[in-house]
């Protein structure tokens, strides 16, 4: 290896310097946190961030975000394939268009569109009857989360069902091959890791989000977010502080068991790539 080969990772410095203080700090603070109880070592935060209503939050979090990443992946992969086979180009691009600016629509501004819209008295839900309070439910906000989740989907698979080459399908009917065969053994495989990419991306997002449930849920529907919330601020709960680190630290874990089952499924499905 020549000299200024083996000087190289010196210009990565600044980068693992920013990275260092971004990530490595709050994450030194964070386990030490959650693992310090009166002063003292404990593990007496962890244990109470997996009982009681700490624990419901989090299951309510985890199921919430499944919910949303699957029917996510599932609308946003049909809403993309439509776009992609589509002979109109215009329409492509609007929905591709309309999709970067729907999948950074979050936080207060979209729960108050929802609220404007289908709440007790939004100008839909007058309109068709819905029933008084069904938007500040489970349901009501993954239809909420959905808003933004099905046009990120869509932007992640775009580029991926574009990569699909029309020879393949011509090679398959040529052998014989039926639709199904050629969805279930080229397109599918081919397919995969972006489509499991986008689940992971999408239970990110929801499992993440706080802003959007605060501000229509409020305490309604138990998230692990609005927990954390309320024991940082001491809205509710006065020297939980790091009973709310230790939630962080679960939610680092969840975050962690899903990339541990992702990343040996994409790198198995990749190979039909190359």
């Amino acid at each position: 290896m020549s000299r200024s080969g083996s000087k190289g990772w010196l210009g990565a410095l600044p980068l693992l310097a920013f990275f260092a203080l971004v990530f490595g700090v709050p994450a030194i603070a964070l386990v030490a946190g959650a693992f310090t109880a009166e002063g003292r070592p404990s593990l007496a935060n962890l244990s109470q961030s997996l009982q009681g209503g700490y624990l419901v939050a989090m299951l309510g979090s985890v199921k919430l975000s499944a919910v949303v990443a699957l029917l996510g992946a599932v609308l946003g992969t049909f809403l993309a394939y439509a776009v992609v086979t589509s002979r109109l180009t215009f329409l492509r691009e609007a929905v591709l268009t309309a999709s970067g600016v729907l999948a950074n629509f979050g936080g207060v501004p979209l729960a108050f569109f929802w609220i404007a819209t289908l709440g007790n008295s939004g100008v839909v839900s007058g309109l068709v009857g819905l029933p008084s309070g069904s938007l500040y439910t489970f349901w009501g906000l993954v239809v909420t989360y959905l808003y933004f989740s099905i046009p990120l989907m869509v932007l992640v698979m775009a580029p991926a069902l574009d990569g699909l080459r029309p020879q393949w399908r011509e090679a398959a009917a040529n052998n014989g091959a039926t639709a199904w065969h050629y969805w279930r053994f080229v397109a599918l495989p081919v397919l995969t890791p972006s489509m499991l990419g986008g689940v992971v991306l999408l239970f990110g997002s929801a499992f993440s989000a706080y802003a959007t449930a605060n501000a229509m849920v409020g305490t309604v529907v138990p998230l692990v977010t609005l927990k954390i919330a309320s024991a940082l601020t001491g809205d509710v709960l006065i020297g939980y502080e790091n009973i709310a680190l230790a939630l962080s630290l679960d939610m680092v874990v969840v975050a962690g068991l899903v990339m541990a089952i992702y990343l040996p499924l994409q790198k198995r499905s990749s190979r039909w790539l190359h």
